[in-house]
């Protein structure tokens, strides 16, 4: 949300917001409330959301490392927020394909 409002205050510095900028801020957005509405239906023990929890979040990390290898096509402080998120996105990643929530979700 921070990435957003940074986005918005800054929007009349093309050099720091690019339509590629914009671009990614939207998909993050849409995939961060479709990442709430996963977990919070996997909470309820809900086997589909806790794959689709399992799925979009190990795409999402390879998309923050395609974006940070990607040269010139996103701006420095923009890689960089990605790669923060992607640092905490992981940890998300190793805790919904861990054992425990495996085994807590196995086929009944």
């Amino acid at each position: 949300m921070l990435t957003l409002i940074a986005i918005v205050l800054l929007r009349n510095h093309p050099g720091i917001v690019t339509e590629a900028v914009w671009g990614r801020a939207t998909i993050v957005v849409v995939t961060s409330l479709l990442m709430a509405s996963f977990a919070t239906r996997a909470v309820r023990g809900h086997r589909r959301s806790y794959l689709r929890l399992r799925l979009t979040s190990g795409v999402m990390v390879v998309a923050i490392a395609v974006i940070i290898a990607l040269p010139g096509t996103f701006p420095l402080w923009l890689k960089m927020e990605q790669g923060l998120c992607g640092v905490f996105l992981t940890g998300v990643v190793v805790i919904v394909n861990g054992k425990r929530m495996r085994s807590a979700f196995a086929s009944r």
